[in-house]
């Protein structure tokens, strides 16, 4: 199961389907910083990765012909209502055309260039590996096995909806890193990493 250092292929999905209530209820993955969307932001660090993806997809619910515009598949939910990250996740397992995911929200837009390098080494031979800061574990910075996937059913039938609480069931290994996560929770957020 584990991914040999001459195998690097992953696929990466970016997450984009949520309500951003803390945005107002904007689609967050298309509000922009220096003038490019959060999601072009999250391409271009997954890109720049010491170990790029073979792969993309896009989660999304809203204006799903702006996200194809970026040339990789777009994934809506499968159950209506914004069920939160874990249906976009489903969604990403499902379509994922290699063994490894590697998870990312579209308010992560300055990653460490060794990030996905990092968390798929420490998911050799688990389940799961996630990111931690010296202030928070940001349990939406993930990859994933493909494995996972049927576990993730099983959890979402049985009414589960956090992230946390589905990564309590599996063999996951936090991985920690010197300095916080750049995110844009919030339009505040989104002002002061467009601030000079």
């Amino acid at each position: 199961m584990g991914l040999s250092p001459a195998l690097p292929a992953y696929t990466a999905l970016i997450l984009a389907g949520g309500q951003a209530s803390r945005m107002g209820g904007v689609d967050k993955g298309l509000q922009t910083l220096h003038g490019e969307a959060l999601t072009q932001h999250v391409l271009r660090s997954l890109a720049r990765q010491t170990r790029p993806p073979a792969a993309y997809l896009l989660s999304a619910n809203r204006h799903l012909d702006h996200y194809a515009r970026w040339g990789h598949p777009v994934l809506p939910d499968a159950e209506a209502g914004y069920p939160g990250p874990l249906a976009g996740i489903q969604a990403g397992l499902a379509a994922c055309p290699h063994p490894w995911l590697l998870v990312v929200p579209c308010d992560a837009v300055q990653l460490p260039d060794d990030f996905a390098q990092r968390l798929l080494d420490a998911a050799h031979d688990r389940q799961a590996s996630s990111a931690a800061d010296p202030a928070h574990w940001h349990p939406t910075l993930l990859a994933l096995h493909r494995n996972c996937a049927a576990s993730l059913d099983a959890y979402l039938a049985r009414g589960g909806r956090s992230i946390r609480g589905w990564l309590a069931d599996l063999d996951h290994q936090p991985v920690y890193f010197d300095q916080p996560f750049a995110n844009a929770n919030t339009l505040d957020d989104l002002a002061r990493l467009a601030a000079p």
